[in-house]
């Protein structure tokens, strides 16, 4: 056993001096990983089939770069469209009011429940199935019109279709971060004579936003993946029709493929420290240290570590407070 500071300078005898358990395990499987990493690099480098100096070429190009482009802002303009839905949605599914939780249900159940790929494809024969879109009187005259084509061009159906289906999951995820927070905030605001909306807005979204931010942030990431699928509206600009289109031309699929997972990965990165950032600052106040100079101090002799010092002092101020007041 390690010596303790109190044992320090005491002159005890016999006493053990204990050895550190050797931990080979760690050292053997960190070889291990080294080993395989290595092997797995050498034989992309090495393997001709990857044709690197392809990749380099187009890695930059700029079809692949506008591609980039679109890739981004279909994942920006779906998620916004998607995160609008999904707080409404949630919304109205803690409603008192039925009809608006049943409005709410439907939607969620009929748009996670067909595939996304299907989607897209509807909403790129939206114009055929619905050639105008007019408002008037029922069997009667109409008032206004205009031409679904006119409205609904190939980035639209793929923002809707993208939008819709991804509103659908997120409204769950709010939902679930809503009922996370503990039902004595709302009844205090209420209490104070706010409003449900007010509730809503300042004090149970910004507490549930630490419980919305991770799994939306994996949304995210999925998003930007799933704009491969855009094909099916069909939408001709994104990232991997790009580097298709490339590949079929040079007939080289492999090292384009090569460049599309790069950027992806790219991409993916920077999204993944953005939601780090994002989790830290809705984090605050959840996990922050103890309070004093030195921190979360060691337990007491015959405490666990779930009863440090700087715990049992808090008590024992707060005792001592309530005993003179």
């Amino acid at each position: 056993m390690p010596k303790r500071d109190s044992d320090e300078g005491l002159d005890i005898p016999n006493r053990i001096s204990a050895r550190r358990v050797r931990k080979p395990g760690p050292y053997v499987a960190a070889v291990i990983v080294i080993v395989i990493a290595l092997m797995l690099i050498h034989g992309m480098v090495t393997n001709p089939n990857f044709d690197w100096p392809t990749v380099w070429m187009y890695l930059f190009n700029e079809n692949v770069l506008s591609g980039i482009g679109w890739t981004l802002q279909l994942t920006v303009y779906a998620m916004l469209l998607a995160t609008v839905l999904a707080v409404i949605l949630a919304m109205m599914r803690k409603s008192a009011n039925a009809v608006l939780r049943a409005v709410s249900w439907f939607f969620i159940w009929f748009f996670r429940g067909t595939p996304v790929y299907t989607q897209l494809v509807f909403w790129g024969l939206f114009s055929v199935l619905v050639p105008k879109i007019a408002l008037g009187v029922p069997f009667g005259p109409e008032f206004w019109s205009i031409d679904t084509k006119t409205l609904i061009s190939a980035g639209t159906a793929a923002v809707l279709g993208l939008g819709l289906n991804e509103a659908a999951y997120l409204s769950e995820i709010v939902r679930a971060g809503i009922e996370a927070v503990d039902t004595g905030q709302s009844e205090a605001a209420a209490a104070l004579g706010m409003r449900r909306s007010l509730i809503m807005r300042r004090i149970i979204l910004p507490q549930a936003m630490r419980i919305i931010v991770p799994p939306t942030g994996n949304e995210t990431i999925g998003m930007l993946k799933t704009t491969s699928l855009v094909l099916a509206v069909p939408f001709t600009l994104e990232l991997q029709f790009a580097t298709n289109a490339i590949a079929n031309r040079i007939y080289k699929p492999i090292p384009l493929l090569l460049v599309a997972c790069i950027w992806y990965l790219v991409i993916t990165t920077v999204l993944m420290f953005a939601q780090s950032r994002l989790e830290h600052h809705f984090g605050k106040g959840f996990d922050a240290r103890a309070m004093g100079s030195k921190g979360q101090q060691p337990p007491l002799p015959g405490k666990t570590d779930s009863e440090p010092r700087d715990a049992v002092d808090k008590v024992n101020q707060a005792t001592m407070v309530g005993l003179n007041a």
